[in-house]
């Protein structure tokens, strides 16, 4: 039987962290995990560029049962430590929207970068090698399909369950529940919001517009863009509203958020009475958009014609539009996991289960939950890192 100091199931962006973190500290560390190659995830995020960290993260850009928990790790290990590494390695990187920070060049340079600290620091990587079952006597035997495996250390960073065809799965919950801790219900995540009826009929029409909106949940409100799709709507506004979001609750869009509709209407009316209300709105949004938008509200005319009570009705549908989501995509396209295992049985600074000594979890598998724009990396490079120090 291998025996290890530690052992981390899971080769993502969490595990690999906590590999390396804990290898410079000298312990033995072995990696393992199911799929045919490490870190399938950071591959395919950010469009293949990787959105790896973001240059103003709070805890506010968290969400959990607990949301104190992350302001510990997030601290010790930042957006700034993170950034070091990189240029470290020198990863050419930019700046998009919002601090978003991503690779000039792909997403492999990100991965190649952990695996390469991981490979300095003595870590063993072994893939293909799938945990069938796990106990704990003085230490930790797990059976795999490569064989026994050994170690004082048990890190779980399986990850949650978004994007199955990544080899998704929800082991690291199972493990939770078999030593004790409470999982909390997990939804699909930064995920398109899916439509029915009469809705999606539109939504489909406009497949492929694309426009600046705010999007309000009962808890949140975000400024950036959606866009219509043969299922619903999807974008970064729509995939940061159902971090805030539960079946069966409305929504609320403003297609013009940098104005008062009334107020320009009523301007419109003074300085170019003559023109048609279509041709004024295309010229603040998509024109594919405003000929069908406009024509579930009222009909186009020109602008000195409209009455108060059309107005009213104008600046509701295009500035306070109620919605239900009929549901999301589901994993399938999600980008996290939100809920997981139940933070109140981990400690925040070291990450290892309260009541069962040498198992730790890290990452994704947790209850923590961050905003689209880096902000998951983050944590796992934080949880992963501080994790590490402990192991």
């Amino acid at each position: 039987m291998q025996q290890w100091d530690v052992i981390v199931i899971g080769g993502g962006a969490a595990g690999l962290m906590c590999a390396a973190t804990a290898g410079y500290r000298g312990r033995r560390v072995l990696v393992v995990d199911h799929a045919n190659k490490v870190g399938k995830k950071i591959l395919m995020s950010g469009g293949g560029r990787c959105n790896f960290t973001n240059l103003y993260v709070e805890p506010s850009n968290f969400i959990s049962q607990n949301p104190h928990f992350c302001k510990s790790a997030l601290s010790r290990f930042n957006q700034w430590n993170f950034l070091d590494m990189v240029e470290r390695h020198k990863i050419a990187h930019h700046e998009k929207t919002a601090g978003q920070l991503f690779c000039d060049n792909k997403a492999n340079d990100i991965l190649q970068m952990l695996l390469r600290e991981c490979e300095s620091a003595g870590v063993t990587v072994k893939t293909h090698t799938s945990v069938t079952s796990i106990t704990r006597e003085q230490n930790y035997t797990l059976t795999t399909s490569q064989g026994q495996l050994c170690a004082d250390s048990l890190v779980v960073a399986t990850g949650g369950l978004s994007i199955p065809t990544m080899g998704a799965t929800g082991y690291g919950y199972d493990i939770a529940k078999q030593f004790g801790l409470q999982v909390l219900s997990t939804e699909p995540s930064l995920v398109p919001f899916t439509l029915s009826g009469k809705w999606l009929e539109q939504a489909a029409e406009l497949a492929g517009v694309s426009l600046p909106v705010t999007i309000s949940t009962e808890r949140q409100s975000f400024n950036e863009s959606m866009l219509f799709t043969h299922r619903g709507i999807s974008g970064p506004a729509v995939l940061q509203a159902s971090n805030y979001w539960f079946l069966g609750e409305k929504i609320t869009i403003n297609f013009l958020p940098k104005l008062d509709l009334t107020e320009q209407i009523v301007e419109w009316q003074k300085h170019t009475p003559k023109q048609e209300l279509k041709t004024l709105l295309s010229q603040l949004m998509p024109k594919r958009f405003v000929s069908v938008w406009l024509t579930l509200a009222a009909e186009n005319k020109t602008i000195a014609n409209y009455s108060k009570a059309e107005i009213q009705t104008l600046q509701q549908h295009f500035q306070q539009f109620r919605l239900t989501p009929s549901g999301t995509e589901g994993y399938r396209t999600a980008e996290v996991t939100r809920g997981g295992v139940n933070t109140d049985g981990v400690s925040s600074k070291t990450f290892e289960a309260k009541q069962v000594p040498g198992l730790y979890f890290i990452g994704e598998v947790l209850d923590v939950t961050g905003w689209l724009g880096g902000f998951n990396f983050q944590w796992a490079w934080a949880s992963g890192y501080c994790a590490g120090q402990y192991v």
